[in-house]
């Protein structure tokens, strides 16, 4: 198995900051999810690539969960996968492990075998949220069918990450994205879900819908994203599948930023970037670099520092939609020079 050796082997969690608010809108439809230690994960599934998997299964990393959750039409559907998306992937990634840990020896791609647990933990939702029946382990009997949770006109993007000591998974769905700052260059963990993405309107258009630019481009002319949960109205031109990336952890991580569209639209990638990284390290200059024996369990002063200044430099530029910011700091330790 290959491990990242550039990465502290403690197992330090993220500090991290949010940062939600309505902004202009006249409701607020986002959500957010900060979960430090979710749950352990089998380190044999954090290996780069095609890996051998090892008769004996090594100790398990403890896996941090982010996310934020953007929704249109409403707030139901975001903050139903707010209260239920980690219960979702915890039953996903139980079934993953428990089905590979049965075969003794062999090559698994860990890249897909997460972007299946996404895949299944997103569709889940989608379905739930819809009110359509679910099979229940794979396949057996169906779970009974309640109703849905909103109209067919309500949906919500996800952009999730799960934080290792080793590696970063990054689940997209919709317009909200994951941006890492490596030094001081940014560089992007997802790929917005646009309908005139070459590839997603080819999608939709195989599918038998329209990409119809009113406005911008929408789906049918209505949607202005091309994945999303829920939306039932327009399955199966608008999907639930997420996109992932999985990359190992460099020491010159400075910070992970999640957002809604409400801060994208109106900032670029680097901009966000050395926004927050010049904060964060503000931050520590005016109040040094101590840190509490309850590392990651709350918020971090100066990641929120860094989420806040975010939002409102976003608010101050002009966005008018709501501002979801969620601001990782990935620094095992600061090294601050204190000016005599």
């Amino acid at each position: 198995m290959k491990i990242n050796k550039q990465v502290s082997p403690l197992d330090f969690p993220p500090l991290w900051g949010l940062s939600s608010i309505c902004g202009r809108m006249s409701e607020m439809e986002d959500s957010v999810i900060a979960l430090p230690h979710f749950l352990n994960i089998p380190s044999q599934m954090l290996g780069d690539g095609r890996i051998f998997v090892p008769e004996r299964q090594d100790s398990d990393s403890t896996a941090h969960l982010f996310g934020v959750f953007d929704g249109h039409g409403g707030p139901q559907v975001a903050n139903y996968c707010r209260e239920h998306l980690h219960l979702a992937l915890a039953e996903e990634l139980s079934i993953a492990s428990e089905a590979n840990s049965k075969i003794e020896n062999g090559v698994h791609n860990w890249k897909e075998e997460w972007t299946k647990v996404f895949v299944n933990c997103l569709r889940k939702l989608d379905d739930e949220v819809g009110g359509f029946p679910i099979a229940a382990n794979r396949g057996m009997a169906f779970n009974p069918v309640l109703p849905p949770i909103a109209p067919d006109s309500v949906g919500s993007t996800a952009v999730i990450a799960v934080v290792c000591s080793t590696h970063i998974i990054v689940a997209n769905c919709g317009d909200s994205r994951a941006v890492i700052c490596r030094g001081k260059a940014s560089m992007p963990l997802s790929i917005d879900h646009k309908p005139n993405r070459e590839d997603e309107c080819a999608r939709i258009e195989a599918a038998g819908g329209r990409v119809i630019n009113w406005e911008g481009y929408r789906v049918s002319g209505v949607l202005a994203m091309s994945r999303s949960i829920g939306d039932r109205y327009l399955r199966p031109y608008v999907i639930a599948d997420p996109e992932l990336i999985f990359i190992p952890r460099a020491k010159e991580d400075e910070c992970l930023i999640l957002a809604s569209d409400g801060l994208w639209d109106v900032m670029t990638n680097q901009e966000a970037c050395d926004l927050a990284r010049r904060r964060i390290q503000l931050w520590h200059r005016k109040n040094g670099a101590t840190l509490s024996k309850e590392r990651g369990e709350d918020v971090d002063p100066a990641a929120q520092d860094a989420a806040d200044y975010l939002s409102q430099f976003a608010l101050h530029r002009g966005s008018k939609d709501n501002i979801s910011v969620i601001v990782l700091d990935l620094k095992a330790q600061r090294k601050v020079r204190n000016k005599t």
